[in-house]
């Protein structure tokens, strides 16, 4: 009889077309997921489908991506996560697997993500860390970039700052709270949502820079907002500073 089974993911997704497994292309975290979880010891012998909180883009990372996953195997939850680990590429991880039960969906349950995206100040390169941080030659006005931040909390119309011009479902978002912190050369944006649309945060990051580098005033956030045109918003950030954190449940 199939369990179903809650899975906790860690991933550098610089070298992937994104999460979602896709039908032309190998390189995506969900894909060599389901091809390890098939080949897993198990009483039967179709091929597993996992179901993501999320569809990460190519490119971006996360720390705390949640799956569920139906199977039907005599392992035990630390010997399940044992054999993705031993089997999956050295850029993908399984940090927990615990038994969930049968209505628990790792998509349609969650609450809450929380997304970060890094930056590195400075003249020289972060030539260590360079996959994972934006670089910024110049420390953008970071007062600025906290009050246009204010102006994205609450429900709204996130159309301006949609990624896919073909939308056809609500681009209304809840956003929680926008953090952003400078620690020595390094600066950071949190982002704590009830969900995100495509690009949505690298937009925003890419607006709110912008402000920051006085491209844009503080109160024309509003006005991107009320305007409801991807045109008027800012650049869309590299992928490379993106992580997701965490996904909330009740």
């Amino acid at each position: 009889m199939k369990q179903n089974y809650k899975l906790l993911l860690s991933y550098d997704g610089s070298r992937y077309y994104g999460f979602e497994r896709q039908k032309e292309q190998e390189l995506t975290i969900q894909g060599k997921l389901e091809s390890v979880l098939t080949a897993m010891p198990r009483s039967d012998r179709e091929p597993v489908e996992s179901f993501s909180a999320g569809r990460t883009d190519a490119g971006v990372h996360a720390r705390g991506m949640c799956c569920n996953v139906f199977l039907d195997t005599d392992l035990t939850e630390e010997e399940i996560q044992d054999y993705c680990n031993q089997y999956l590429p050295e850029d993908i991880g399984v940090n927990s697997v615990k038994k969930a039960g049968e209505r628990f969906h790792a998509r349609y349950l969650a609450t809450g993500k929380i997304y970060r995206y890094s930056c590195h100040i400075g003249k020289n390169k972060e030539v260590f860390e360079r996959k994972y941080l934006y670089h910024l030659e110049e420390e953008p006005d970071i007062e600025a970039m906290q009050k246009a931040a204010s102006y994205l909390i609450g429900e709204k119309d996130f159309k301006s700052f949609c990624g896919n011009p073909k939308m056809k479902k609500s681009t209304v978002r809840k956003l929680f709270n926008i953090e952003i912190r400078k620690t020595g050369s390094t600066l950071r944006f949190y982002f704590h949502g009830s969900g995100f649309l495509q690009y949505q945060i690298r937009i925003m990051v890419g607006t709110l820079l912008e402000v920051g580098f006085h491209k844009k005033r503080v109160e024309e956030v509003e006005e991107i907002l009320l305007a409801k045109d991807r045109t008027k918003a800012g650049f869309t950030a590299p992928a490379k500073g993106l992580c997701l954190m965490k996904v909330e449940y009740d």
